[in-house]
């Protein structure tokens, strides 16, 4: 199920597999990638996710997750880390993906842009979702990848 990564590699950034992580049916996870996102020096400059395939949970949450650390920010780390989980997604036979992020978080609104989404809606999560129970999120913009 899981393939090599050993090919998510630009000029400025590598993804450095940290683990994978299965899927589990009763709790709609779907199966997972993890990387810590490195420099040309090598360095850990943050990290991201990529879930593989689409449910409820990936339409609210997104298939991608990423984190840069501070002192990184401001370079499209992110958007760029984002572009080599694209191909990552299409290998795996994706057609589309989806990136969510906060209203008030203007740098992940910056990436999904720069990594070509758009944006299909703004949403209220359900009273059910597990970032509005655990975390208090109310609301999500919604930004579509096509492949």
């Amino acid at each position: 199920m899981f393939l090599d990564t050993a090919f998510l590699v630009n000029d400025e950034i590598q993804l450095c597999l940290q683990k994978t992580v299965a899927g589990d049916l009763e709790k709609d996870w779907l199966p997972a990638y993890h990387f810590i996102i490195c420099n040309q020096s090598g360095q850990n400059i943050g990290d991201c996710d990529l879930r593989i395939g689409h449910n409820a949970k990936t339409y609210y949450g997104g298939n991608v997750g990423y984190q840069i650390q501070e002192e990184y920010r401001g370079y499209h780390y992110a958007g760029k880390a984002c572009l080599l989980l694209f191909e990552l997604a299409k290998k795996h036979h994706m057609d589309y993906l989806i990136i969510t992020c906060n209203p008030d978080n203007y740098a992940s609104r910056k990436t999904c842009e720069y990594a070509g989404g758009h944006l299909v809606e703004i949403v209220e999560l359900p009273e059910d979702n597990d970032m509005r129970l655990e975390a208090g999120e109310t609301e999500k913009y919604i930004y579509r990848f096509d492949l």
